[in-house]
């Protein structure tokens, strides 16, 4: 079995996509939620603490294939979505960077004029409670942060063996306390 020494972009926004409902996804084009995802992963990187490989090191972008021109502003089919880590990423730390990209996500959110400004419904005008709703957001987005946390604490205590079962780093974590470093 060859092993791959990249990880697509792609492979963690649909980690992202199936953990989070957003109907505005389905308004845009496809190069347009591309680009809102690489903007929510590259952001979502410097809150996974200490991984185990260089999330740094990325290439990002989307282009047409050299043989194709573009015709129309909004020709989509033709795009090619090539952002990509030069690191082979585990499924542990994609879902980290997955959780993190629904933290900022949230804070998009939260940052949306449209929370902070007042807003009327129904044929009676009854007031909607922004407060009540940026809340429940912040709520949510803390929820999140621990996941996030509580993920890559689990990250670190443990390792995957040469025999492909996890196994604990405590040896490696309690070692330096019982030297004495």
């Amino acid at each position: 079995m060859e092993e791959t020494s990249t990880t697509p972009f792609s492979d963690v926004y649909e980690s992202f996509l199936s953990k989070v409902t957003d109907d505005m996804y389905m308004e845009l084009t496809k190069k347009q939620t591309y680009a809102m995802l690489e903007d929510l992963l590259i952001s979502s990187i410097p809150k996974f603490e200490f991984p185990r490989k260089n999330l740094f090191d990325y290439e990002k972008g989307f282009s047409l294939p050299e043989d194709e021109e573009e015709e129309e502003e909004d020709q989509e089919e033709g795009y090619v979505f090539t952002g990509y880590f030069n690191c082979a990423l585990t499924s542990e730390e994609i879902n980290i960077l997955a959780t993190y990209m629904i933290v900022e996500w949230i804070g998009q959110q939260l940052a949306s004029v449209e929370n902070t400004r007042m807003k009327y419904s129904g044929t009676d005008f009854k007031f909607t409670s922004q407060a009540n709703h940026m809340q429940k957001l912040l709520v949510m987005k803390k929820d999140y942060e621990r996941e996030g946390f509580h993920l890559q604490r689990l990250y670190k205590r443990r390792t995957i063996g040469k025999d492909g079962v996890p196994k604990t780093t405590l040896d490696i974590i309690v070692a330096p306390i019982e030297r004495g470093n």
